[in-house]
């Protein structure tokens, strides 16, 4: 049991995960600083409050913290707009150009025994028959 446990730990993907959420807490950190002290204090320059988190208002004698919603608000947007330029906008870039050509086979069929294979294979993956790649034709 023991030694289950130690190949859990040390599979790729938890090693993974955990770098993740280190480089994932950090960057939040990062876009927190960014938002309280250039975001926050630009804002303030234009609408003149330098900290929303003070902003309420009062209902029956309850009240209501509007500002640390709009200070949440803002680190919501801006991570999510780090996200998406640094991130997905980049890796979808980089997926485009990787894409096959419109049109070019993604797979066809060995001649030998007829099985699906990738139409880049130089052999049969079924029958280990060599094959022409279908991309160099």
């Amino acid at each position: 049991m023991l030694r289950e446990f130690k190949e859990f730990l040390f599979r790729g993907n938890i090693v993974d995960l955990a770098v993740a959420i280190v480089v994932g807490t950090a960057f939040v950190a990062l876009v927190n600083a960014f938002v309280a002290d250039i975001l926050t204090p630009i804002i303030a320059a234009i609408f003149g409050k330098p900290d929303f988190s003070g902003l309420t208002f009062h209902i029956n004698g309850s009240t209501f913290l509007y500002g640390d919603f709009l200070n949440a608000l803002i680190t919501f947007v801006s991570v999510a707009a780090a996200v998406f330029f640094f991130v997905v906008k980049p890796l979808n870039a980089l997926a485009a150009r990787r894409a096959p050509e419109p049109g070019a086979p993604v797979e066809r069929e060995c001649p030998e025994c007829l099985s699906i294979i990738p139409a880049a294979a130089r052999r049969c993956w079924h029958c280990t028959t060599e094959v022409t790649p279908a991309t160099a034709t």
